[in-house]
């Protein structure tokens, strides 16, 4: 998948509590206006944090090196906005390689922060407008059960892209529209939006041969996936495939998490996907109604391993980060001070204690707009899932880049 078509994406829109309420991108994608302020702000070492890592070492080693295999793909005088700095690509690597070799040595708190102000730049983000502060919310790689062939158990179809979909880069008739893209289909000579969920799902006027992935259970389930991006489905015979985000109908993403409680059928103090999930399961008759709120519908392509992010990189779980790639470095090396959920032996969240760990920027999404949201990935499982689902956590970020010279 080219990383140009997961911008309308995952729609990833709504993973966690924070994006089941946000809205996302319409199939006209403008691009970011100038921000009042820079996202980042270069920190005196005075003001730099207190750096510590409640992770293991080596999935950190792991996700550097997801983030130096997408740099070293790159011209090596392709450069990186830290606010008004700008590094090569190469600078890039050279400091991504420094601090993996570092840190491979497994070194103390106080070690690490001698190091990191020795030979670190740090910035940080600007945040949200009104409270400065970076909202970080959670997403996770679902799994489902699925069959290569429809039955009456498994009869909800997983589209790849149709050959009828089309997205136009408006920047090829205007420079001025540089950054804005249309996705639609042709109905006779005139350009109109793609069909939207409802249309998908009950093939009004949508064509769906041989567009057919596989089937699986449960719609709901699908739909998540959908909002996800990417998943593992076990099939009948055993095979495990991998699923992707390949693209999208255009259409504007709208947040079935808002309806339920704009409507007061869930209380915003208990919002999560798993209330929502809780909520359909238990009134059926209300699905339909519910998921064709959402006219944005995500098609998927079978990759051979992932998850994967934007960067076309494998996710590392508790490591790899979606934030805006238009204000934030992509494969740049994060710092996040946040909270995390504490999971008791039923499944229930027992407690949120303090997050403190290094990150990488491999992953972006519709909702994930500004210098004021990040997104965490947690990987699959259950820990995954009810982490992902209820993250909502004010913090800080920063980012760190090798002194030049």
């Amino acid at each position: 998948m080219k990383k140009k078509n997961r911008l309308f994406m995952r729609q990833l829109a709504v993973v966690g509590f924070g994006l089941l309420l946000a809205a996302s991108a319409c199939s006209l994608e403008a691009p970011l206006s100038p921000p009042a302020r820079p996202a980042l702000v270069r920190l005196e070492q005075a003001d730099y944090p207190d750096f510590y890592d409640d992770l293991d070492f080596v999935s950190l080693d792991y996700s550097l090196g997801q983030s130096l295999i997408y740099l070293r793909s790159l011209p090596p005088q392709r450069t990186f906005a830290f606010g008004a700095d700008h590094y090569s690509s190469a600078h890039m690597i050279r400091s991504l390689e420094r601090f993996g070799t570092f840190v491979q040595a497994h070194p103390s708190r106080r070690q690490l922060n001698r190091f990191i102000r020795a030979h670190y730049r740090v910035y940080r983000s600007s945040g949200r407008a009104a409270t400065h502060d970076v909202l970080f919310t959670g997403y996770f790689q679902p799994t489902l059960q699925g069959s290569l062939t429809p039955t009456a158990e498994f009869r909800y179809p997983v589209y790849s892209r149709p050959p009828d979909l089309i997205t136009i880069d408006l920047s090829q008739f205007a420079e001025k529209y540089r950054g804005q893209r249309l996705t639609g289909r042709l109905a006779g000579q005139t350009f109109v939006p793609y069909y939207d969920r409802r249309q998908i799902d009950g093939r009004s006027g949508f064509d769906s041969r041989g567009t057919e992935l596989l089937w699986v259970k449960d719609r709901i389930d699908l739909f998540f996936l959908q909002i996800q991006g990417s998943g593992k489905v076990y099939l009948t015979n055993g095979q495990a495939l991998y699923l992707h985000y390949q693209s999208s109908n255009g259409r504007p993403y709208r947040s079935i998490g808002k309806l339920l409680i704009d409507q007061g059928k869930i209380p915003r103090s208990q919002m999560s996907m798993q209330r929502i999930r809780t909520y359909l399961s238990t009134h059926p008759e209300e699905i339909d109604a519910v998921l064709g709120y959402n006219p944005s519908y995500v098609f998927f392509e079978v990759v051979p391993q992932g998850p994967l992010g934007y960067l076309e990189v494998r996710l590392t779980p508790g490591r790899s980060l979606a934030v805006d790639h238009r204000v934030f470095p992509m494969a740049g090396l994060a710092f996040a001070d946040t909270r995390k959920p504490l999971i008791d032996g039923n499944g229930r969240i027992d407690a949120w204690a303090a997050c403190r760990r290094f990150l990488l920027c491999q992953d972006t999404g519709g909702a994930i707009r500004g210098p004021g949201r990040a997104d965490l990935f947690y990987g699959s499982g259950r820990y995954a899932e009810i982490a992902a689902g209820h993250m909502q956590q004010p913090g800080q970020l920063y980012f760190l880049v090798l002194k030049p010279g």
